[in-house]
């Protein structure tokens, strides 16, 4: 309930139906599409012309487009596995408390191994250029 005294009441309340839900078919939609590809910068027109949004053309047009032949190409996040040392413990060359050592090996084949406490600024340049392929 509004507590401002002075604001207007609402004395009538109207509804306008602004009529129902256009179910397209996948068929229908298909046509839309092909139809929007058919020249460049044809998404707008076409959407005015069938009365739908760009965003929901543009949608369809995602989905409808060919699915990407080899997924394994596509850069992706590889599970993380956490193994013990296998053989002698090697002498630490960092203090105790450092916090240990983590290994990360890159899809290409390179392999990081940080031993101790480094800043992050640090780590994160290392990483970035191991990952673009300039440190070997």
């Amino acid at each position: 309930m509004d507590s401002d005294r002075r604001s207007a009441q609402v004395e009538r309340l109207e509804v306008v139906d602004t009529g129902r839900r256009r179910r397209w078919s996948e068929d229908e939609k298909l046509k839309i599409v092909l139809e929007s590809l058919q020249a460049p910068r044809q998404v707008a027109a076409t959407a005015r012309r069938y009365g739908v949004s760009r965003s929901l053309l543009l949608r369809w047009r995602r989905s409808f487009r060919p699915e990407p032949k080899d997924a394994a190409d596509h850069p992706g996040f590889v599970p993380a596995m956490v193994a013990a040392e296998s053989g002698p413990t090697p002498c630490p060359v960092a203090p105790a408390s450092s916090g240990g050592s983590i290994e990360i090996e890159f899809a290409a084949g390179a392999r990081m191994r940080i031993t101790g406490t480094v800043d992050a600024a640090t780590l994160k340049a290392a990483v970035a250029a191991l990952a673009d392929g300039r440190l070997r």
